[in-house]
């Protein structure tokens, strides 16, 4: 009787949307020959080919087409079953686990959680820290219940609650031609070489960093980084002629902890918007209480 893994269909649905079955090791943190022979053994038990292997990457055959929308499908339905699973098992230990990117929440926004204690003293809070979104935003959440970040535009599954704008700096290296100034427009830095991102739920999200919502279009000069973790950015930047643009709250912890790096501030920049997401369908009533003392602060 035919029969695969479930981590046979995740990797095989993972090398498809990459491309790539380098890229898709990466992404999975495994070796890329292990990956390879993953896929390989996939089709030997399926009994057809399900990729063609080119120099630039992989293709689906016609068979492979048919397989991955079916397990593309299987995929998420499993993927949904688990979250539904631990969210049920945080709300039954009265845990809330909440994500963050780059710097603490505790940190630009110590009020809220202060606030949430005091009326929901029985309830825990955990930290974790996000990479950087890749694949759906509802998916990037998976590990945690809400999460305090600048969200993409949202799919209809994830919901947010905008807590305050956050205006933009650039952020460079000390010996950059452009450190030693005060303040820039935007005009002046849209030419320049941008840091390049790992991939995100959509073009939107990366080309925040790099201007692209004033741009029209990417940058004509991008570095070959995929950085996915703030630390990425500060060992990338400190090391190049590119810049960054990232929120001021961010630029203000980064700045402070690595030498060699400057902050300027953007000033005609478009704000973020600095929010609280979390999926819709969610079974963690801490995740109501959360949102409810963030409101208060966001209506006061």
């Amino acid at each position: 009787m035919l029969g695969f893994r479930r981590g046979q269909l995740h990797s095989f649905v993972t090398v498809v949307e990459e491309g790539q079955i380098t890229r898709a090791a990466n992404k999975l943190h495994i070796a890329q020959p292990a990956l390879s022979q993953a896929i390989a053994q996939l089709e030997r038990d399926l009994g057809v080919q399900l990729l063609e292997r080119h120099a630039r990457g992989v293709n689906l055959t016609a068979a492979g087409e048919v397989f991955f929308e079916k397990a593309r499908i299987s995929v998420a339905a499993t993927e949904e079953a688990l979250q539904a699973a631990r969210t049920l098992a945080r709300a039954a230990e009265a845990t809330l686990a909440v994500g963050f990117l780059a710097t603490s929440p505790t940190v630009h926004f110590p009020e809220l959680f202060a606030a949430f204690r005091e009326s929901y003293p029985h309830c825990s809070l955990s930290f974790h820290e996000l990479p950087f979104p890749s694949g759906a935003v509802d998916a990037w959440l998976k590990e945690v219940d809400v999460a305090l970040c600048f969200p993409p535009r949202l799919p209809p599954t994830v919901e947010a609650l905008v807590l305050r704008e956050e205006p933009r700096c650039l952020l460079a290296r000390a010996g950059h031609p452009l450190a030693q100034s005060t303040s820039l427009a935007v005009a002046d830095v849209l030419n320049e070489t941008f840091l390049g991102y790992d991939s995100a739920p959509e073009p939107g999200w990366g080309g925040l960093w790099s201007l692209d919502d004033h741009r029209g279009h990417p940058p004509a000069s991008v570095t070959n980084h995929r950085l996915s973790t703030p630390m990425e950015v500060v060992a990338a930047i400190s090391s190049e002629d590119a810049v960054t643009a990232i929120p001021a709250c961010h630029a203000e912890t980064i700045v402070r902890a690595a030498t060699g790096l400057v902050a300027i501030p953007l000033r005609d920049a478009h704000p973020l918007k600095f929010s609280l997401v979390s999926r819709k369908e969610q079974h963690n009533p801490a995740i109501r209480a959360l949102f409810a003392t963030a409101r208060r602060f966001v209506e006061a």
